[in-house]
């Protein structure tokens, strides 16, 4: 009976620290290999928050330009109603341009201080002017706008 209970209690031992340890470095390797991929795939896509709402503010400039013959620099109530973007990722400014010819606008959002984006260092701004002409930096258009 003794030797019943013995042969069991061998078979029944468990992990060694070992093959515990084993586990845990291979999960660490894993993880420090998709946080940052994850990280960066998240910041990319919370640029759609910055270019949406760049976008609603070049279709409000236009409705403005309609019905007052000129742009505004204002996005409180009275002038565009666009005061932030939807996720608040980004802050929002408009100012007046002007290229000898025509008056314009140029839209730029920048990230927050401190917020989930001001750490994104491919796309720090985005700009947007009455022409359509879109900007970015520190890498261009092509990275930032897509």
């Amino acid at each position: 009976m003794t030797e019943l209970f013995t042969s069991r209690r061998r078979a029944m031992r468990g992990f060694t620290l070992i093959e515990l340890l084993v586990t845990v470095a291979v999960a660490v390797i894993l993880i420090s290999i998709a946080v940052p991929n994850y990280r960066s795939y998240v910041q990319r896509a919370n640029r759609s928050d910055a270019t949406t709402a760049i976008l609603r503010i070049a279709a409000a400039q236009e409705k403005f330009y309609i019905q007052n013959n000129t742009y505004t620099t204002d996005l409180g109530s009275t002038g565009l109603g666009i005061p932030s973007t939807n996720n608040e990722y980004y802050d929002l400014a408009v100012t007046a341009g002007a290229d000898g010819l025509t008056v314009g606008y140029v839209a730029t959002a920048t990230p927050k201080t401190g917020g989930r984006q001001a750490d994104d260092t491919d796309c720090q701004s985005f700009t947007l002017n009455e022409r359509g002409v879109r900007g970015s930096s520190p890498k261009g258009p092509s990275v930032c706008w897509r």
